[in-house]
Protein backbone atom coordinates (compact mmCIF):
# COMPACT_ATOMS: atom_id res chain seq x y z
CA UNK A 1 0.00 0.00 0.00
CA UNK A 2 1.42 3.60 -0.74
CA UNK A 3 2.02 5.59 1.95
CA UNK A 4 -0.61 8.61 2.35
CA UNK A 5 1.82 11.32 1.36
CA UNK A 6 3.06 9.52 -2.27
CA UNK A 7 -0.77 8.99 -2.67
CA UNK A 8 -1.56 13.10 -2.29
CA UNK A 9 1.65 13.77 -4.27
CA UNK A 10 0.48 11.65 -7.30
CA UNK A 11 -3.09 13.07 -6.77
CA UNK A 12 -1.89 16.77 -6.81
CA UNK A 13 0.62 15.71 -9.78
CA UNK A 14 -2.72 13.96 -11.28
CA UNK A 15 -5.07 17.24 -10.93
CA UNK A 16 -2.39 19.54 -12.29
CA UNK A 17 -1.98 17.59 -15.61
CA UNK A 18 -5.36 17.25 -16.39
CA UNK A 19 -5.40 21.11 -15.69
CA UNK A 20 -2.62 22.03 -18.12
CA UNK A 21 -3.49 19.11 -20.41
CA UNK A 22 -6.56 21.08 -21.10
CA UNK A 23 -9.13 18.39 -20.21
CA UNK A 24 -12.43 19.88 -18.76
CA UNK A 25 -16.16 18.94 -17.49
CA UNK A 26 -17.51 19.73 -20.90
CA UNK A 27 -14.76 18.28 -23.21
CA UNK A 28 -16.24 15.80 -25.90
CA UNK A 29 -14.94 12.12 -26.07
CA UNK A 30 -13.55 11.68 -29.71
CA UNK A 31 -16.21 9.15 -30.56
CA UNK A 32 -18.69 11.79 -30.23
CA UNK A 33 -16.75 14.37 -31.83
CA UNK A 34 -18.04 15.63 -35.57
CA UNK A 35 -16.08 18.36 -36.97
CA UNK A 36 -18.29 18.48 -40.27
CA UNK A 37 -21.81 18.54 -38.14
CA UNK A 38 -19.86 21.50 -35.14
CA UNK A 39 -19.16 23.85 -38.10
CA UNK A 40 -22.53 23.29 -39.69
CA UNK A 41 -24.26 23.76 -36.46
CA UNK A 42 -22.09 26.78 -36.12
CA UNK A 43 -22.67 28.16 -39.73
CA UNK A 44 -26.73 28.29 -38.99
CA UNK A 45 -26.57 29.91 -35.94
CA UNK A 46 -23.80 33.03 -37.33
CA UNK A 47 -27.59 34.80 -38.49
CA UNK A 48 -29.05 35.16 -35.26
CA UNK A 49 -25.49 36.36 -33.90
CA UNK A 50 -24.99 38.36 -36.82
CA UNK A 51 -28.09 39.99 -36.48
CA UNK A 52 -28.76 44.06 -34.80
CA UNK A 53 -30.84 42.48 -31.81
CA UNK A 54 -26.97 40.69 -30.85
CA UNK A 55 -24.65 42.77 -32.74
CA UNK A 56 -26.42 46.17 -31.18
CA UNK A 57 -25.05 44.83 -28.17
CA UNK A 58 -21.50 43.22 -29.51
CA UNK A 59 -20.33 46.18 -31.66
CA UNK A 60 -17.01 47.75 -31.38
CA UNK A 61 -16.52 50.75 -29.29
CA UNK A 62 -17.95 52.53 -25.93
CA UNK A 63 -21.69 52.73 -26.66
CA UNK A 64 -24.24 50.23 -27.75
CA UNK A 65 -26.06 50.59 -30.40
CA UNK A 66 -30.37 50.55 -31.29
CA UNK A 67 -32.46 50.10 -33.79
CA UNK A 68 -32.56 47.43 -36.69
CA UNK A 69 -29.90 49.41 -38.29
CA UNK A 70 -27.58 49.48 -35.75
CA UNK A 71 -27.71 53.24 -35.24
CA UNK A 72 -25.54 54.39 -32.14
CA UNK A 73 -27.40 54.64 -29.13
CA UNK A 74 -29.28 58.02 -28.25
CA UNK A 75 -28.62 60.30 -25.78
CA UNK A 76 -24.83 59.63 -25.53
CA UNK A 77 -24.91 55.86 -23.28
CA UNK A 78 -21.60 54.46 -22.69
CA UNK A 79 -20.78 51.16 -21.93
CA UNK A 80 -19.48 51.78 -18.49
CA UNK A 81 -17.08 50.06 -16.13
CA UNK A 82 -19.35 46.63 -15.80
CA UNK A 83 -21.35 46.90 -19.09
CA UNK A 84 -24.48 48.39 -17.04
CA UNK A 85 -23.81 52.20 -18.08
CA UNK A 86 -22.14 55.10 -16.54
CA UNK A 87 -23.25 56.89 -13.16
CA UNK A 88 -26.09 59.36 -14.67
CA UNK A 89 -27.29 56.58 -17.66
CA UNK A 90 -27.37 52.78 -16.29
CA UNK A 91 -29.22 50.66 -18.56
CA UNK A 92 -31.97 50.04 -15.75
CA UNK A 93 -32.46 54.01 -15.73
CA UNK A 94 -34.34 53.45 -18.90
CA UNK A 95 -34.33 49.41 -19.66
CA UNK A 96 -36.60 46.97 -17.22
CA UNK A 97 -37.00 43.47 -17.16
CA UNK A 98 -39.42 43.11 -19.97
CA UNK A 99 -40.45 45.19 -23.15
CA UNK A 100 -42.59 48.00 -23.07
CA UNK A 101 -45.71 48.47 -24.59
CA UNK A 102 -45.81 50.87 -27.64
CA UNK A 103 -43.06 51.88 -30.63
CA UNK A 104 -39.78 53.63 -29.58
CA UNK A 105 -40.12 52.91 -26.14
CA UNK A 106 -37.18 50.73 -24.48
CA UNK A 107 -37.13 46.95 -24.54
CA UNK A 108 -36.08 44.88 -21.98
CA UNK A 109 -35.03 42.18 -20.40
CA UNK A 110 -33.86 40.40 -17.13
CA UNK A 111 -30.26 41.80 -16.56
CA UNK A 112 -30.20 44.03 -19.11
CA UNK A 113 -26.84 45.17 -19.92
CA UNK A 114 -23.18 45.43 -22.37
CA UNK A 115 -21.17 42.70 -22.03
CA UNK A 116 -18.06 44.47 -19.93
CA UNK A 117 -14.93 46.13 -20.91
CA UNK A 118 -13.04 43.38 -19.48
CA UNK A 119 -14.89 40.65 -21.53
CA UNK A 120 -16.52 42.99 -24.12
CA UNK A 121 -17.13 39.83 -26.43
CA UNK A 122 -17.61 42.82 -29.27
CA UNK A 123 -17.62 40.76 -33.07
CA UNK A 124 -18.53 43.33 -35.03
CA UNK A 125 -16.40 42.35 -38.40
CA UNK A 126 -15.21 39.21 -37.17
CA UNK A 127 -15.24 36.06 -39.77
CA UNK A 128 -16.77 33.30 -38.79
CA UNK A 129 -14.07 31.14 -37.45
CA UNK A 130 -12.90 34.17 -35.32
CA UNK A 131 -16.33 34.54 -33.96
CA UNK A 132 -16.25 30.64 -32.88
CA UNK A 133 -12.75 30.88 -31.94
CA UNK A 134 -13.50 34.03 -29.41
CA UNK A 135 -16.74 31.90 -28.18
CA UNK A 136 -14.32 29.09 -26.92
CA UNK A 137 -11.47 31.62 -25.75
CA UNK A 138 -12.25 31.65 -21.74
CA UNK A 139 -10.15 34.87 -21.71
CA UNK A 140 -12.43 37.06 -24.14
CA UNK A 141 -15.23 35.45 -23.32
CA UNK A 142 -16.55 36.06 -19.67
CA UNK A 143 -14.15 32.47 -18.04
CA UNK A 144 -17.06 30.62 -19.69
CA UNK A 145 -16.55 27.04 -20.75
CA UNK A 146 -18.49 25.87 -24.30
CA UNK A 147 -21.20 24.57 -22.00
CA UNK A 148 -21.34 27.65 -20.03
CA UNK A 149 -21.71 29.33 -23.32
CA UNK A 150 -24.38 27.16 -24.54
CA UNK A 151 -26.23 27.79 -20.75
CA UNK A 152 -25.52 31.68 -21.88
CA UNK A 153 -27.77 31.27 -24.96
CA UNK A 154 -30.91 30.40 -23.09
CA UNK A 155 -30.97 33.19 -20.32
CA UNK A 156 -33.66 35.33 -20.51
CA UNK A 157 -31.66 38.38 -22.21
CA UNK A 158 -30.41 36.22 -25.20
CA UNK A 159 -33.75 35.17 -25.76
CA UNK A 160 -35.26 38.76 -26.10
CA UNK A 161 -34.06 38.27 -29.57
CA UNK A 162 -36.96 36.73 -30.44
CA UNK A 163 -39.70 38.86 -28.63
CA UNK A 164 -38.13 42.37 -28.86
CA UNK A 165 -40.88 44.20 -29.05
CA UNK A 166 -43.18 46.28 -31.20
CA UNK A 167 -41.41 47.84 -33.89
CA UNK A 168 -38.53 45.46 -33.98
CA UNK A 169 -37.23 42.49 -36.44
CA UNK A 170 -36.57 39.61 -34.55
CA UNK A 171 -33.99 37.14 -35.04
CA UNK A 172 -34.38 35.51 -38.23
CA UNK A 173 -34.49 31.60 -36.93
CA UNK A 174 -36.63 29.94 -34.82
CA UNK A 175 -35.79 29.95 -31.32
CA UNK A 176 -35.72 26.40 -30.76
CA UNK A 177 -33.89 25.52 -33.59
CA UNK A 178 -31.55 27.90 -32.51
CA UNK A 179 -30.82 26.35 -29.46
CA UNK A 180 -30.65 22.91 -30.40
CA UNK A 181 -27.92 24.25 -33.02
CA UNK A 182 -26.04 25.58 -30.38
CA UNK A 183 -26.11 22.22 -28.18
CA UNK A 184 -25.50 20.29 -31.20
CA UNK A 185 -22.06 22.66 -31.88
CA UNK A 186 -21.14 22.02 -28.69
CA UNK A 187 -22.22 18.38 -28.67
CA UNK A 188 -19.86 17.84 -31.68
CA UNK A 189 -17.10 19.13 -30.15
CA UNK A 190 -17.48 23.10 -31.18
CA UNK A 191 -15.25 22.89 -33.85
CA UNK A 192 -15.20 26.33 -35.92
CA UNK A 193 -15.53 27.14 -39.46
Amino acid sequence: MMPRKYALVLLSVLVILIFYLGIRADAVRPEQRDDVAAVGAFQSILPVLQHPRCMNCHSRGDFPRQGDDSHRHTMNVRRGPEGNGVIALKCSSCHQDHNLEGLHVPPGAPDWHLPSPAMAMIWEGLSAHQLCELFKDRRQNGNRSVDQIVEHMSTPLVLWGWNPGEGRTPVPIPQAEFLSKVKEWAAKGAACP
